[in-house]
């Protein structure tokens, strides 16, 4: 795997999906060969779709290098805890 900083991660929250878009192209435009999409739960087709968006639209020599999919366990306000499902795309110039 590459070396992963934490600069080149970009965490997919509720914000318009275009808003992750120009972050991933600035990661790109910035120097960055690699920037990693990362998202949680119902994030995760919002995710998808920056990626795609980026590779077809915006960066068409761009692959998707990687995509690791995870669980992770987040405690419950009630007790307990609670199985998010977590994503991670590689996309690489």
């Amino acid at each position: 795997m590459a070396e992963e900083n934490k600069e080149n991660i970009v965490y997919i929250g509720k914000k318009p999906t275009m808003n992750y878009v120009l972050a991933v192209m600035t990661q790109f435009n910035s120097g960055s060969s690699e920037v990693v999409i990362r998202a949680r739960g119902r994030s995760i087709s919002r995710a998808v779709d920056v990626a795609e968006i980026v590779k077809n639209r915006f960066v068409p020599d761009s692959k998707i290098r990687d995509i690791q999919i995870s669980t992770e366990k987040l405690p419950r306000e009630e007790g307990g805890t609670v199985n998010v499902s977590c994503i991670e795309i590689y996309v690489t110039k």
